[in-house]
């Protein structure tokens, strides 16, 4: 089942994308492109989707953009499982694909090994700055096997400069890379300042789950990412996953 991710703040607007029909609940500081949370923010989240009948929501983290130690990162990565987290994005930002692998296959290890069905997610970045070392497109699907990951996220790093993932990648190219994680058996996931428009052109690549943030908030002056998710701006964009009426 396709689903569709809204990167959340804390509990309150975790029960408003829960309310709107959003399929998994991403606790983030929106300060960045992953957006590295405290682990009390993600049990906060954990508990009032509890407590509002939610309790089959999951909810995705991540450990940040970019990992300068490899210990560090494991931990991490188990932290936020145990604070909550049944998805863990773990951003790759800045390495080659040899390094990622090193890395990738230590992190997997370390959450399956206390949680076994807890699911870690590689988040690798188009810039040009990264994708010279690393090729989301290519180098992902590649990743994904060696490390025995449950897929690949595929999200812009910058989020400053007015550019979103169908900036950098054609819906073909993004059809491909779909293909190619599905047919190792890992799932694709988009990011990426996607708006409702982009959702449309998206979901017949077969994307698994495309993640989305500053269009599930309130309009707003200035960063729209700091605004407000709004359950009534989610179920239009989970209204996107509908096909077309036929006429």
């Amino acid at each position: 089942m396709q689903r569709l991710l809204v990167s959340v703040r804390g509990p309150n607007e975790a029960v408003a994308a829960a309310e709107g029909g959003a399929h998994i609940a991403d606790a983030e500081y929106p300060g960045s492109a992953l957006g590295t949370p405290y682990p009390l923010n993600i049990k906060a989240i954990r508990e009032s989707l509890d407590a509002a009948g939610h309790s089959a929501m999951p909810i995705s983290t991540n450990i940040g953009e970019q990992q300068a130690v490899r210990s560090a990162a494991c931990q991490a990565a188990l932290g936020v499982a145990i604070a909550g987290a049944d998805f863990v994005k773990c951003g790759f930002a800045g390495f080659d694909a040899k390094s990622a692998e090193y890395l990738g296959r230590n992190l997997v290890r370390t959450v399956k090994e206390w949680f076994p069905d807890k699911k870690v997610y590689p988040a690798v970045f188009p810039e040009e700055e990264f994708c010279v070392s690393f090729d989301p497109l290519i180098d992902g699907p590649l990743l994904a096997t060696s490390i025995d990951c449950d897929g690949i996220l595929i999200d812009t790093f910058r989020k400053d400069i007015g550019k979103g993932l169908l900036d950098y990648y054609s819906v073909d190219q993004l059809t491909g890379f779909v293909r190619s994680l599905h047919k190792v058996g890992k799932e694709a996931w988009l990011a990426g300042s996607l708006n409702e428009e982009d959702l449309r052109l998206l979901w017949p690549t077969g994307v698994d789950v495309i993640c989305v943030r500053g269009a599930a908030c309130a309009p707003m002056t200035g960063n729209e990412r700091f605004g407000e998710v709004k359950s009534e701006i989610v179920s239009r964009l989970v209204a996107t996953l509908a096909p077309p009426a036929s006429l």
